[in-house]
C-alpha cells in the first residue's frame, strides 16, 4: 500500500510517500515541505498547499491519505491555520476518492517509535532507521511526513479489521435481540390461546 503522509501547515506543510510492504517493512518514495509566504493572503496560502497536495496526490498515486489532526496548541491562530491547511489536502484527497485518516502526534510517536511522549529528534531517528535514510529530513516537517504516513501504514489494517469486529458483533447482537423478541411474542401467543 502507498500511503502520502501529511503534517500539515501554512508556513511549511510536508508531504512524504511511503510504500508498505509485507509485515512491517517500508520504502521512503518521496519526500518534501510546502512553504508559503507568511505575508500572502490565507486563500493563496491554502491554494499553495492545495495545488501541491493535489501534485503530489496525482504524481504518486497514494492509495490513502494520512493527515497530522490538530488537537490542541496554545496558540490558537497556528491551529486553525494547521486545521485549515489538513482541511484543503483532505478536500484534494476526497476528489481524487482517497480514504483520508487523521491521526494524533501521539499515535504517530508512538506508531514510530514506541513512546506517545517521543521527541522531534526521537522521531526523526526512527524514520531514518525504518526507511533506510542515510540523510536526516529536514526540517522536522517532512520527518513528520514520512512518520505519518508509517503510523497509517501500521495502524490502519488494525483499525480496519477492529471496525469489522465491531461490526459483526453489533449484527449479531441486533439478531439476537430480533430472536428474543420473537420468542417473547411467541410465548405471549402460546399464553394468550391456552
Amino acid at each position: 500500500m502507498r500511503v502520502l503522509g501529511v503534517d500539515p501547515g501554512l508556513t511549511r506543510c510536508g508531504l512524504g510517500v511511503v510504500d508498505g510492504g509485507t509485515g512491517r517493512t517500508v520504502r521512503a518514495v518521496a519526500v518534501e515541505v510546502v512553504r508559503t509566504p507568511p505575508d500572502a493572503d490565507l486563500s493563496v496560502r491554502l491554494l499553495g498547499i492545495s495545488d501541491a497536495a493535489e501534485r503530489w496526490m496525482d504524481r504518486y498515486k497514494p492509495e490513502a491519505v494520512a493527515v497530522e489532526r490538530v488537537f490542541a496548541q496554545h496558540n490558537v491562530r497556528t491551529a486553525m491555520g494547521t486545521a485549515q491547511a489538513g482541511g484543503v489536502v483532505a478536500l484534494a484527497a476526497a476528489k481524487r476518492g482517497l480514504p483520508v485518516v487523521f491521526h494524533t502526534p501521539s499515535e504517530v510517536k508512538a506508531a514510530v517509535t514506541g513512546s506517545g511522549r517521543a521527541d522531534k529528534a526521537q522521531v526523526t531517528s526512527m524514520v531514518m532507521r525504518l526507511l533506510g535514510l542515510e540523510v536526516k529530513p529536514h526540517p522536522a516537517d517532512a520527518a513528520d511526513a514520512l512518520a505519518l504516513a508509517i503510523c497509517h501504514l501500521w495502524r490502519e489494517p488494525m483499525r480496519v479489521r477492529l471496525a469489522e469486529a465491531e461490526a459483526r458483533a453489533a449484527e449479531i447482537a441486533k439478531n439476537h435481540k430480533a430472536r428474543l423478541a420473537a420468542a417473547s411474542k411467541q410465548a405471549k401467543t402460546q399464553g394468550a390461546a391456552r
